[in-house]
């Protein structure tokens, strides 16, 4: 293989390879040769003979050695019916008789000035828009009739007033699961402003990839507007400005904001087009000041581009408000942003910084924990940022770590694996960091064999095991536990019988009124949930779910729109829909601020169109996080 050469290097060997051929060329010959032979094609750089015009007697054979077609003049030549100058300078030109491709080359000549050329992708090659999305059913998606006959409008007011981050961590990825389904498009809608609304919906719940991946599902020339506004958000959330690139020219045609002319500048260094690139952060410049925030971050991307010669020093004194074109520059080109800014962003802020590569893992513990609270990580993501927060850490630093105890946790004796567990358990005091807790060492907890001795940690086995979705290993201690004692593992049992397919009527009412008695939470909250979940699963017969009801103060009659909504969805067999408003129902920063006759509604409307396995972590984590 040949080695690669510097961009000086090169330069300096095309010049030396130009002076040799020139030499050859002029007949010197090279330097320690006796009687070199010229590797030139013959005839190179000797003086060109006029010749006479080609014509079809003198015409070059073609590759397969007959001669080339003759012409029998303009009728010949296929030009489109609009094309008249190029077919009066033909005429004009008296060529009637030459070759075909003469006679094209004065066409080319003479309509190249006038009309430029234009290219159209096959059909074959345009994504589709009546369908659009990244997952099929094959995928984990919904099908394409997810949102049945709805108004489309309905729907996407639904996208669009929704508060988010939920409260729910599993209600939030069957949300991103829907939203990212291969759905046909509603009638009366524009393609692109309905992936629109539904990118913009992922990107305030923090999934920044997932919105990025829709708006590209789209061809650039179908964008509408919004299209081009949220895919610009999704570009800056991921901290790529060269995603901006494909959208500069068609936002320029419509748009007069400046951030897209500080776009095109970096689109241009990025491109290797340096003089353009600093020309037009010179004009933004002198329009927006030389202190503007903005130009500065775009020009240090711009000094990052081929050829970038500008050095630009960041400082946030005097900055009051991070938006998302600062966020995403600055992650760009690896500028510390202060957290005070990010925090005032938003949640979803927090899980964009969480997934940034240019931000080093030490610095994303807190948010990607977060970020896993809010589902927009998985368990198996927030081991990888604990792993790498680990590495270039001094070894002495390195004892004790959350990363250090994440490892012990896995590796070594049982009693020390244990003693790991119930330290990184214990560490956190308030409620997200807890269950953000459960969710690193979910996997850690996999690896535990199922025994009596370990009754003392078995409600937070369990909860740990399920809020990653693990019901099979978390099934393994249903036989264990009940060799326990009851009320011990109380917490552990209840999650079990909202986590396990069962089948109706399963559960004992004792236990469940055992449950409602033990019960230390805010006003029986937690209690009111339990019952909730498993009236809404059918675990309980319908004469004990109105006893435990009432026992626990729920009312489950439906009387709300919202209630109606999400059963009547469930009732027509549209999944989208009691998706999106099972969402619409958990608009709240905590689970203390969820009404149980929620979480009710939700799961009998998810059992009633095969969404059965969300709906039982649901409300698995509904009393894990009470």
């Amino acid at each position: 293989m040949r080695p690669k050469l510097r961009p000086q290097l090169r330069h300096i060997a095309l010049a030396g390879a130009l002076a040799g051929a020139s030499l050859f060329a002029l007949g010197y010959p090279a330097l320690s040769q006796g009687n070199p032979e010229s590797l030139l094609p013959e005839g190179f750089g000797e003086p060109v003979q006029p010749s006479a015009a080609p014509t079809a007697s003198n015409a070059p054979a073609s590759a397969s050695g007959a001669a080339r077609p003759k012409t029998g003049g303009v009728a010949d030549i296929k030009l489109p019916a609009s094309d008249e100058a190029a077919k009066a300078a033909l005429a004009a030109s008296g060529n009637v008789t030459g070759d075909l491709a003469a006679d094209a080359a004065l066409i080319d000549a003479t309509t190249t000035a006038e009309k430029p050329a234009t290219y159209e992708m096959p059909p074959a090659a345009l994504r589709r828009v009546d369908k659009i999305g990244r997952l099929t059913p094959a995928h984990g998606g919904l099908g394409e009739n997810a949102f049945g006959g709805l108004k489309p409008r309905y729907v996407m007011s639904l996208m669009h007033d929704m508060d988010a981050p939920i409260a729910s961590r599993w209600a939030s990825i069957l949300l991103r699961r829907t939203l990212l389904s291969q759905v046909r498009t509603p009638r009366g809608v524009t393609p692109a402003d309905w992936v629109a609304e539904r990118a913009n919906l992922l990107l305030r719940m923090g999934e920044a990839d997932a919105a990025r991946a829709l708006v590209q599902s789209v061809d650039v020339h179908r964008f509408t507007p919004r299209l081009l506004d949220v895919g610009a958000n999704a570009a800056l959330a991921t901290a790529d400005p060269m995603a901006l690139c494909p959208l500069v020219q068609p936002a320029l045609a419509i748009s007069k904001d400046p951030q897209w002319s500080l776009a095109e500048a970096m689109c241009a260094a990025l491109s290797g087009e340096a003089a353009q690139a600093s020309a037009l952060i010179d004009r933004a410049r002198m329009r927006q000041g030389d202190q503007s925030i903005d130009v500065l971050l775009a020009e240090k991307v711009v000094g990052a581009g081929v050829n970038g010669r500008r050095a630009v020093k960041i400082e946030w004194s005097g900055v009051d408000k991070l938006t998302n074109w600062r966020f995403g520059l600055a992650n760009a080109v690896a500028v510390e942003i202060p957290p005070k800014l990010i925090a005032g962003m938003g949640p979803y802020a927090l899980a964009w910084q969480a997934r940034a590569p240019m931000v080093p893992f030490a610095a994303r513990l807190d948010v990607a924990r977060q970020a896993a609270v809010m589902g927009v990580f998985s368990s198996q993501s927030l081991v990888d940022i604990y792993g790498g927060s680990a590495i270039g850490v001094d070894p002495v630093e390195f004892v004790d770590s959350p990363a250090d105890l994440l490892r012990r946790a896995y590796a070594g004796p049982l009693e020390d694996r244990l003693q790991a567990l119930r330290k990184l358990w214990e560490e956190p005091e308030d409620e997200p960091g807890r269950y953000a807790a459960l969710l690193l060492t979910a996997r850690a907890a996999a690896y535990l064999p199922p025994h009596v001795a370990f009754q003392s940690d078995i409600n937070r086995i369990i909860p740990a095991l399920l809020s990653a979705g693990f019901d099979r290993q978390a099934a393994k201690w249903e036989p264990i536990i009940a060799r326990m004692d009851d009320q011990a593992t109380e917490q552990a049992w209840a999650a079990l019988s909202l986590a396990l397919p069962r089948s109706g009527g399963t559960a004992e009412f004792g236990r469940v009124k055992d449950y409602l008695s033990n019960d230390d939470s805010d006003n029986g909250h937690r209690g009111r949930l339990l019952v909730a979940g498993m009236a809404g699963l059918g675990r309980l017969s319908p004469g004990d779910a109105r006893k435990a009801a009432d026992e626990a103060g729920l009312d489950i009659v439906i009387h709300t729109a919202w209630a109606k909504a999400i059963m009547l969805a469930a009732e027509r067999g549209q999944p989208g829909t009691v998706a999106l408003l099972a969402a619409t129902g958990m608009q709240a920063k905590s689970w203390a601020d969820i009404p149980a006759s929620h979480l009710f509604h939700i799961c009998r409307a998810m059992k009633l169109v095969g969404l059965e396995p969300y709906a039982r972590l649901i409300a698995v984590e509904a009393i894990t996080r009470a």
